[in-house]
């Protein structure tokens, strides 16, 4: 609870300014292309710095690593409050402060996945990871709204806000008493060996690497299309408040997912929980038919209440298999195969809302989505998945933690 204490809190607040980039940037400079950039550079970070990332998880104190995560992120989110307060905003410090909170996003991230494994016996990893993701989706649910509001009072304000949530997260850190990680014999190796040796563990299984690079480009449609709701929002009339309403039914269906994913897992084979995540992809052409931004936003909730599941069986089983020395490193190369198309998405998408019509640049992301339902539906390694019950009979459970 304490572990997950620390991770909601952060999570809230980078909900809370999730929203808030895109309408600090319109309100700056009323740019769909430059509100894109801003996310691009947040997620571009998280994507080329989560290989250095998962190698220092796998070699530093895991605790350590988290909280000083916490402290650059911080750092930057405050100092761009005081920019915003005092009212002196030039354009380029909003993708620069975002560019160093991806950055501590990605150190973060790879130090937590061991973490969890830590505190969690290998069976429970998929309920685990399910009820993680809901228990996200609950502060995704409350954080989008609250943002768009906060900015309306002060534009300031939700960053101060984000800001402050990095010092309870860090208390909570420091607070659990269960080591982040097993004993460790540092490793000799050159770096790019390290690297390799994570690289070869997930690459030598068919099943893991393939959702990897499945889901990985479907990262590229959710920051992209998720971008445009607030971009066309907007030039719809919507105020930030109702905006982050739009938002907030799509972690309400997370968050209801959630519930919905044990009851998945037991009617659906693996491979049906993926395929049926991937199809649902595709369901946002609805827009370029009826072109309102209300359709646009209910054309993504199916894809919300199917991502609890997937991520409860895909993550469930790189987590049990990869042996702890492993993980970050493992982690690091899946982050990075998943992060490095979602730059695209908002870039792409903040570009065609300015060039084309919404219509067309909806279409776009639409044609993505059924292009990778088609290779789910058809891969030999989706087709051959585990089953679900293969978990606890091949996982090893975590051994015997070391203190820090």
């Amino acid at each position: 609870m304490l572990l997950q204490a620390a991770e909601l809190l952060s999570s809230g607040g980078s909900q809370l300014t999730a929203i808030a980039y895109p309408l600090l940037v319109l309100a700056v400079t009323g740019s769909g292309a430059k509100a894109g950039l801003v996310a691009f550079a947040r997620l571009l970070a998280m994507a080329l710095l989560a290989l250095p990332a998962g190698l220092a998880a796998d070699r530093w104190n895991r605790r350590r690593v988290m909280i000083a995560a916490h402290a650059v992120r911080g750092a930057a989110i405050g100092s761009l409050a005081a920019l915003v307060f005092v009212d002196v905003l030039p354009f380029w410090p909003i993708p620069l402060v975002a560019f160093v909170e991806g950055s501590g996003s990605a150190f973060y991230a790879a130090a937590q996945a061991g973490a969890l494994r830590a505190v969690v016996p290998a069976p429970q990893l998929p309920s685990a990871v399910a009820v993680v993701t809901g228990r996200a989706a609950a502060i995704s649910l409350a954080a989008p709204p609250v943002g768009g509001a906060l900015f309306g009072l002060v534009r300031a304000l939700p960053f101060a806000v984000h800001t402050t949530s990095y010092v309870f997260s860090t208390l909570a850190l420091l607070a659990v008493k269960t080591p982040f990680q097993e004993a460790r014999e540092r490793d000799p190796a050159p770096l790019r060996s390290r690297l390799a040796e994570g690289f070869g563990f997930l690459w030598g299984r068919p099943f893991l690497r393939t959702c990897a690079f499945l889901f990985g480009l479907s990262n590229f449609i959710g920051p992209g299309v998720l971008l445009a709701l607030v971009v066309i929002g907007k030039r719809e009339g919507l105020t930030g408040g109702q905006v982050g309403l739009l938002l907030s039914a799509f972690a309400a269906c997370v968050l209801l997912g959630s519930f919905l994913s044990p009851l998945v897992r037991r009617r659906l084979p693996v491979r049906g929980v993926l395929v049926l995540e991937l199809w649902t992809w595709a369901g946002c052409a609805v827009f370029v038919v009826w072109p309102s931004v209300y359709v646009l936003a209910a054309s993504l909730l199916p894809t919300a209440l199917a991502i609890p599941s997937t991520n409860s069986v895909v993550r469930a089983y790189e987590l049990a298999l990869t042996p702890d020395r492993l993980l970050g490193r493992v982690e690091s190369v899946r982050s990075t195969m998943a992060l490095l198309p979602a730059p695209l998405g908002p870039l792409t998408a903040g570009v065609l809302l300015d060039a084309v019509s919404p219509r067309a640049a909806i279409a776009v992301f639409a044609a993505f989505g059924l292009l990778l339902a088609l290779w789910g539906t058809l891969s030999p390694s989706i087709r051959a998945a585990p089953r679900l019950d293969e978990l606890g009979g091949s996982a090893r459970g975590p051994t015997p933690a070391v203190a820090d």
